[in-house]
Parts: structure tokens; C-alpha cells; sequence
């Protein structure tokens, strides 16, 4: 049976799962914020704004139009910045029924609770199934067809093992990880590290002191994760060095 998704946000990461769902033969409904992004998208086949030079399928609708969008969908991809996904969580909840799935793509921790973004989706919209679909997986490089591998974590295997179908491509390779605090965890927390590399380049040090950082940053980050519940064997995979590196 053919597939529809539904993709809400239109940034770069979002329009290229929803061209990667399209080339696969799905039908979906991509949910823009913008109303000149919605336009270009529409008349130009392109996201000029935020993913440019990648052309979009006739299979990707665009609309501004949340519960349109959510509406015969099979599942959701949620793919808003993570300071919006409580706010995004509330305003889709009235149209997810009882069991639908819900895969969050972005990373990072809310701000004030420091809640895992997958805890703040659950809070706002108990009825759905959560999975979360994190690594290294830059979206200009997907939108190009470049090969990436990531880690969809649930915990439920049953649904992990869905989403992995769903997402899984030629060139788009989808592992599967009961640990969803650890998965989350690498995904934010490899920011603060990735933070300091940078700057560690800016001063002009070099590969010596990077991979210093890197490896004991990636050691300070298993221990926060394992302190928190999570195995330390995430983080030396893709949601964890993988994402660092």
C-alpha cells in the first residue's frame, strides 16, 4: 500500500526528508510556515530560501494549512527547530489520532525544563506513538543524494523497526536503538563540543588538541547520558561520535 506522510516544517532538513519520502514514491504533505517559501516551492519545484539547487518532486504538496496537511496521513514527521516543538506539538495534537506515529527530527533540549524534545512531544500529545531520528546527516547532503546513515531510536522496536522502513533508501541507510534517552542525548549535547572544536580551529590549534577535545568531550557526554539512563554504547554510535564528528 502507498504511503502518506506528512512533514511539518520546511526548513532545509525537513524539505529534504520530504524529497527523500517523495523519490521513494510516497505521497506528502509538507507543512510551510512561510507563505513566500509555500509559493517558490509551488511555482519553482525548489526551496530557494533554505535548501537551494535541490529540486522538489511533484509528489511533495506543500500547504499552510496544519491540520490539511496531518490529515490520511500514516505518520508525522516532526521537523520544527526545537525551541518551537512544544508550540508545533500543541497546534498539530487536535488532528493526531489515538496511535499515530510521530518522528521527531530535531535536536537539542527545551529551554528552562531541559526536557528531551521526545518528553515535550509526549506531554503535549499523549495519544501518539514517539520515535526520534537522529546522527549525522547534514540536509544539503541528503537533499543531494549523498550517502548517510542515521539511527531511529523508539521503545518500541515494532515502531522503530516502521520508521526505519519508511526512511530507508539506496543511500539512506537507517539504523535501529531501543535508547532513546541516549540517542537524544548525543544529538544535543555534541553541540557544546562541536562549539569548542571551533573555536579550537579559530586559535589556530591544531588536529593534536581537536581530537583531544573531541575525544574526551564525546567521554563527558557517556557520562551525562549514563548518569541520565543511557547505555554508554549509544554514544560511540552514529547519535554520538558519529553526529561529533
Amino acid at each position: 500500500m502507498k504511503r502518506e506522510m506528512a512533514v511539518i516544517g520546511a526548513g532545509s532538513w525537513g524539505t529534504a526528508l520530504a524529497i527523500l519520502l517523495a523519490k521513494k514514491g510516497m505521497e506528502v504533505k509538507l507543512w510551510v510556515y512561510e507563505e513566500e517559501v509555500c509559493s517558490q516551492i509551488v511555482k519553482a519545484r525548489e526551496n530557494i530560501r533554505y535548501l537551494p539547487g535541490v529540486i522538489i518532486p511533484d509528489n511533495v504538496k506543500p500547504s499552510q494549512i496544519v491540520g490539511e496537511v496531518i490529515k490520511d496521513a500514516d505518520a508525522t514527521v516532526l521537523a520544527v527547530p526545537s525551541k518551537f516543538v512544544r508550540e508545533m506539538a500543541k497546534q498539530i495534537a487536535p488532528f493526531i489520532p489515538d496511535g499515530h506515529m510521530i518522528i521527531n527530527v530535531a535536536k537539542g533540549l527545551e529551554t528552562g525544563t531541559l526536557l528531551r524534545l521526545s518528553q515535550v512531544i509526549e506531554q503535549e500529545i499523549p495519544q501518539a506513538k514517539i520515535a526520534v531520528l537522529s546522527g549525522p546527516s547534514h540536509a544539503e547532503e541528503v537533499g543531494r543524494d549523498i550517502p548517510t546513515a542515521v539511527v531511529c531510536a523508539s521503545s518500541s522496536r515494532a515502531d522503530a523497526e516502521l520508521v526505519q522502513d519508511i526512511f530507508m533508501a539506496p543511500k539512506f541507510r537507517v539504523y535501529t536503538n531501543p535508547d532513546v534517552i541516549g540517542v537524544e542525548m548525543g544529538g544535543a549535547l555534541k553541540n557544546i563540543i562541536a562549539l569548542g572544536a571551533g573555536l579550537s580551529d579559530g586559535l589556530g590549534y591544531g588536529d593534536n588538541s581537536k581530537a583531544a577535545l573531541l575525544t574526551r568531550g564525546i567521554t563527558e557526554i557517556s557520562r551525562l547520558g549514563q548518569a541520565m539512563g543511557a547505555s554508554p554504547l549509544t554514544f560511540a554510535g552514529l547519535s554520538g561520535i558519529g553526529d561529533l564528528i
